[in-house]
């Protein structure tokens, strides 16, 4: 390998690259981001319970008629949407890509 080749290896172990960098740093961003989300749901009257609740209401509507799959899954979107979009929108705004 050429010098150029050799520094373009990843050195970091195998962790590090599934996690997306160090282990330490990558928890503490995620229970940051845990906050904030956990925050916009109770604003939204969203938690954990009912989330699982919902989830299986889905499976059930799904198994019992495609109609109940149909209208859960537009409600899902619908309400998904009413977090994501003004994430989206902020991170456009502010410039911030990948």
């Amino acid at each position: 390998m050429t010098q150029d080749q050799d520094e373009l290896v990843d050195h970091r172990s195998s962790l590090e690259r599934f996690m997306g960098g160090r282990p330490g740093g990558v928890i503490m961003r995620l229970v940051l981001l845990s906050l904030v989300v956990g925050f916009f749901m109770s604003v939204f009257g969203v938690n954990a319970e009912e989330i699982l609740r919902g989830t299986m209401e889905f499976l059930r509507d799904a198994l019992r008629d495609s109609g109940g799959l149909v209208r859960s899954t537009f409600n899902y979107v619908v309400t998904g949407a009413a977090l994501v979009l003004p994430i989206w929108l902020v991170l456009r705004l502010t410039g911030k890509r990948r």
